[in-house]
């Protein structure tokens, strides 16, 4: 997969890691990742709409002139309707917007967080001292994302905030600033672990896991 961030934006977001991870011991891990799942139902399902619509308007047209329903009229319009489907299922096939289209919301939602719940485990996420890893995916193709947080920190951060921490970075990833997107969810990462552990002594320091950010083109 073709790097999504450059050198810069890779740095950046390093060193505010490394800030935080010193002054908080949390352990935080990007993944960037092209899609969470093939989807090969995709293109059948434009291929059916394709030829759906092609179907309505060969229809339509034989209903408005019925003299052209001559046996060679009838192949040239089930070609015709063969044509536009397999035209609709190639452009689902190198057209990521036109194949969002027939993806459900849920069945995406679901491919997504297994893709990162996987990750979690192949980066052994789990293996910090006090269970103070968390995960933090942008799946492009499904423009959906996933946080995951080990069991040390989702007892300071409610299901709520993760909410808000993912609409402020699906903003940025509408506009396509990915590492905006990555920025902003740090920053309000942030701002939730400082106010859990102030005033306590945090447990911070070493970096306990070599990874921090994860680019793949996954499925």
């Amino acid at each position: 997969m073709k790097q999504t961030l450059n050198n810069e934006e890779r740095n950046r977001l390093h060193q505010h890691v490394a800030e935080i991870e010193k002054r908080t011991g949390a352990q935080i891990v990007f993944a960037v990742i092209e899609r969470s799942d093939n989807y090969d139902e995709l293109p059948w399902k434009a291929f059916a709409l394709g030829v759906s619509i092609a179907g309505l308007v060969v229809g339509a047209a034989n209903y408005l002139r019925p003299e052209w329903s001559s046996g060679t009229d009838v192949i040239i319009a089930v070609v015709a309707m063969l044509a536009a489907g397999a035209g609709l299922a190639l452009l689902a096939v190198g057209v990521p917007a036109l194949a969002r289209l027939f993806l459900a919301g849920q069945r995406a939602s679901v491919e997504v967080r297994q893709y990162a719940e996987s990750l979690f485990l192949a980066h052994e996420l789990f293996a910090t001292r006090s269970r103070s890893g968390i995960l933090l995916l942008i799946s492009l193709f499904e423009r959906q994302i996933i946080i995951l947080p080990d069991t040390g920190l989702r007892q300071i951060i409610s299901p709520d905030a993760l909410q808000i921490i993912i609409d402020r970075m699906s903003r940025e990833l509408a506009s396509g600033r990915i590492a905006r997107s990555l920025e902003e969810g740090l920053a309000e990462l942030e701002k939730i672990i400082d106010a859990a552990v102030s005033g306590k002594s945090a447990e911070a320091g070493d970096n306990e896991i070599a990874v921090e950010i994860i680019e793949e083109k996954g499925a």
